[in-house]
């Protein structure tokens, strides 16, 4: 069985921290710089920083802060948030990010999935999935949303997630946007049924509130990772604690200390 992942995502406006429940009511949670130090001593395995204002003009703001994370922290991190075309990426990635997410760009353009993955490598192509469960005319399905959540999208999520492995994405982050902020759980079964039908890994993101979250998420939700953002950041939760909990329940996890 592979090592399992805790990842700390840092959603960034201005180059400060920020976290909401359901995407809104957003506090402020710390400079992103140093949190994303802080996690790295910690032990977290990777981080993952999105630029939620991500606008023309605050591209060449978030670029300074990824220079900035890259001559600060020693473990891989991705970057995301307004990522639109080759450029975008080859700008991201020459800063010093390891990997680049993508989402609305993908929904509306799936050919750019195949394009980025053909000119850096699938390696380091993560397709984010923001999904809620709604009312459509077959029925509650989980579809997929666009621009921070805020847009539902014709697309469902199960079949999406295959479509983007089979364009080359090298892994998934699934957002559960119901349970996102809400620290009641992952959205379990969901991730299992993605998880169970994709070839590359599924990063769990919405809804963790304690370390048992990320035991559950990791074996009855499938998932190759557990990303969290206020329990982190607001010290809910510490990371050398959460490893110990996973490792002594028989999970494979890089230990530091």
């Amino acid at each position: 069985m592979l090592t399992k992942r805790i990842i700390p995502c840092l959603d960034v406006k201005d180059g400060r921290t920020v976290k909401g429940v359901n995407f809104v009511n957003l506090r402020d949670a710390g400079d992103a710089v140093e949190l994303g130090a802080l996690y790295a001593a910690h032990g977290a395995d990777e981080l993952v920083y999105l630029d939620i204002t991500a606008t023309v003009d605050g591209r060449s703001t978030f670029i300074d802060l990824v220079r900035k994370v890259a001559h600060t922290i020693n473990i891989p991190f991705t970057v995301g948030g307004g990522i639109s075309s080759i450029a975008d990426v080859s700008a991201l990635l020459h800063a010093g990010a390891d990997k680049v997410s993508i989402n609305s760009a993908a929904v509306k353009n799936p050919d750019l999935i195949n394009e980025l993955s053909l000119e850096f490598g699938s390696q380091c192509i993560v397709v984010a999935i923001d999904t809620r469960y709604i009312e459509t005319e077959n029925g509650r399905e989980h579809i997929v949303h666009t621009h921070g959540g805020r847009k539902p999208t014709e697309l469902r999520t199960i079949p999406w997630a295959k479509e983007v492995e089979d364009r080359g994405a090298g892994e998934i982050l699934l957002t559960s946007m119901d349970t996102d902020g809400t620290k009641a759980g992952f959205a379990l079964e969901l991730t299992a049924t993605i998880s169970g039908n994709a070839n590359i890994p599924v990063i769990a993101s919405g809804g963790a509130g304690n370390m048992e979250h990320f035991y559950d998420v990791f074996t009855a939700g499938k998932a190759d990772a557990g990303l969290a953002a206020s329990i982190f950041h607001f010290r809910e939760i510490d990371i050398p604690d959460l490893k110990k909990y996973l490792h002594d329940k028989n999970l494979p996890m890089r230990m530091t200390r």
